[in-house]
């Protein structure tokens, strides 16, 4: 009988135990990383940008959404300076729910990063950089997808408008979503 109750007591404070650990894991992403710095700097720069929205600054204040840690440094706004293409994740199945360009196109070299494009409502967004062109693909479900397959994916091409001083939509098509 004490037996039965040592191993009931060793089975319930491991499965509190182990519930402690799935909560963790959940609440930080499965990563208790600290972020890089550069994660940290353009955390700081969304926060202080008044066109953020207060939805995407509640997810980086609550810890709900980071900086992703993969971040694409190049020439989007063609003044021969990196710019920063930044996604804000969610960590779970919305993946990047907001795209920024960070850059100091028309300041001085040393002046502080602004937002010269944001996307603000996305879903599971990805991005590339190439020649110059800001490539956003975001998923267009059909019925019966699984959240890992859409039947479609939404490929957007930006470049830079010097005019408008901001990337302007070049065209848009759908392909074949991963099988």
């Amino acid at each position: 009988m004490r037996a039965m109750r040592r191993s009931r007591t060793v089975f319930s404070l491991l499965t509190v135990l182990s519930l402690a650990l799935v909560v963790t894991l959940l609440s930080t992403g499965g990563s208790s990383a600290a972020p890089t710095k550069s994660q940290a700097l353009f955390k700081k720069t969304l926060l202080a940008d008044d066109k953020t929205t207060n939805a995407i600054k509640n997810l980086l204040r609550g810890g709900g959404g980071i900086v992703a840690p993969d971040i694409t440094f190049a020439d989007v706004t063609g003044d021969g300076r990196s710019d920063a293409v930044v996604l804000v994740d969610t960590r779970g199945v919305a993946g990047a729910v907001a795209l920024y360009v960070l850059s100091t196109h028309g300041e001085a070299e040393e002046s502080d990063l602004r937002a010269v494009y944001r996307s603000q409502r996305l879903y599971r967004a990805e991005s590339d950089v190439s020649d110059e062109a800001l490539i956003v693909r975001v998923p267009r479900f059909m019925a019966g997808d699984d959240v890992c397959c859409p039947g479609k994916v939404v490929r957007r091409v930006y470049v830079w408008s010097a005019g408008d001083e901001t990337l302007r939509l070049r065209r848009s098509d759908e392909v074949a979503g991963p099988q």
